[in-house]
């Protein structure tokens, strides 16, 4: 999902290109999830942009808007696969366009369009769509002042943007609202309505810098914890936003190099300082993190579920394997002492040669087997108990 620097990165592009320049035509899809879902409509919208000129562009964490000479005015989210295209301009990040075929990098209308607007001045046109693939995007009119507009729904209702709003986002705002609620600090952090823009990789980059554990509960941390963690949003949102969302510029030492591995072949796995990483999971949010170094100083949310995130870069796992092992259970396994104990175990559940006496000869190859299967099990347990105990740690 886009968040504060992706949205930052769409209203640089709009206020180069658009701002300053009328809206000559408008298309729109009839599309009840992006425009029904906030009561308006495809028509409704072609209608109120048309021949309105665009006096400027802005942004408060994940929403942006275009003020027009009259109301009412389109507010826009971009949800989970929204964005703004400008023909003939890159506006996206590099990743973005690594996805695209190349026959799809100059096609117009691009895919999944939801509405196209034509802007014209001094004779100069430029031509803009907003796309939303998946359609959780959401584009509504704002009927009041221009200048007036972060007073009305929806942006009255979202917090401080830590970029645009540096008089209202203080270390004293966030200190009262960690104080004021009993949530885990991720939570916090992504509830738009005390911080607006922050959302999974920001979350987790910040939580990362200031060293927390991203499932403590946020009126359980230190003075000094709060004010690492004030000072991390700062930092990282006021990067994000200055490089434009473009990761390709974000420090190599970032948490976002590395987050994005799970479940997939040749993820990372730890970061450039050999850190590992793992995913949390609780309540259906994921969080990824470092565990060695983002440790819990108090108390954490119940029903986390934690996944280390493996990689390919670290010891090869055995081709016979069907679960991955940690380096120390391999070490162990491969011991001459373990392998002779599998090999008195393997050759003693041969099954038995046929005799004349029979039950005898059954009754002592069962003692045989029964003795030397228990070795056997107190292996298993230890290295079960070595395999929780790394999960814990």
């Amino acid at each position: 999902m886009p968040e504060i620097a992706e949205i930052a990165r769409v209203v640089h592009f709009l206020r180069l290109h658009v701002v300053g320049k009328t809206i000559a035509a408008a298309q729109a899809v009839e599309d009840a999830n992006v425009f029904g879902k906030v009561g308006t409509s495809g028509p409704e919208f072609v209608k109120a942009v048309t021949g309105r000129k665009v006096l400027s562009a802005g942004t408060q964490g994940k929403y942006f808007w275009l003020v027009l000479d009259q109301p009412p005015h389109p507010v826009m989210h971009f949800g989970m696969t929204g964005w703004i295209h400008i023909k003939g301009e890159q506006t996206a990040y590099t990743n973005y366009y690594k996805k695209m075929k190349a026959d799809e990098m100059d096609v117009w209308p691009p895919k999944f369009w939801k509405f196209q607007l034509d802007l014209t001045a001094k004779g100069k046109t430029v031509n803009i769509a907003f796309t939303d693939p998946r359609r959780f995007g959401r584009v509504r009119l704002v009927d009041c002042p221009g200048e007036s507009i972060r007073k009305y729904s929806p942006l009255v209702e979202n917090g401080p943007d830590p970029v645009v709003d540096t008089d209202m986002f203080t270390e004293e705002y966030l200190k009262q609202k960690m104080r004021s609620r009993h949530v885990p600090i991720k939570a916090l952090l992504l509830d738009q309505t005390v911080i607006s823009g922050i959302g999974n990789w920001v979350g987790d980059e910040v939580l990362y810098h200031s060293k927390l554990h991203p499932e403590q509960y946020c009126n359980e941390f230190s003075d000094e914890q709060m004010h690492t963690l004030y000072e991390s949003i700062r930092y990282v949102c006021r990067f994000a936003v200055d490089k434009l969302g473009d990761s390709d510029e974000f420090p190599q030492n970032w948490l976002f190099n590395y987050r994005w591995g799970k479940g997939t072949k040749g993820a990372a796995g730890q970061l450039s300082n050999g850190e590992k990483l793992a995913f949390l999971t609780v309540g259906g949010r994921t969080s990824c993190y470092a565990p060695n170094i983002q440790k819990k100083t108090g108390h954490i949310a119940p029903g986390v579920k934690e996944e280390p995130l493996e990689s390919d870069h670290e010891v090869p796992k055995s081709k016979k394997a069907t679960n991955p092992k940690t380096k120390m259970a391999k070490y162990k396994e491969d011991q001459p002492q373990d392998k002779k104990k599998r090999k008195m175990v393997e050759e003693n559940k041969k099954p038995a040669k046929k005799s004349k006496l029979g039950s005898t000869k059954s009754s002592e190859h069962a003692s045989i087997v029964k003795t030397a299967e228990k070795p056997a099990a107190t292996t298993e347990i230890d290295a079960g108990r070595r395999r929780s105990g790394r999960l814990q740690g």
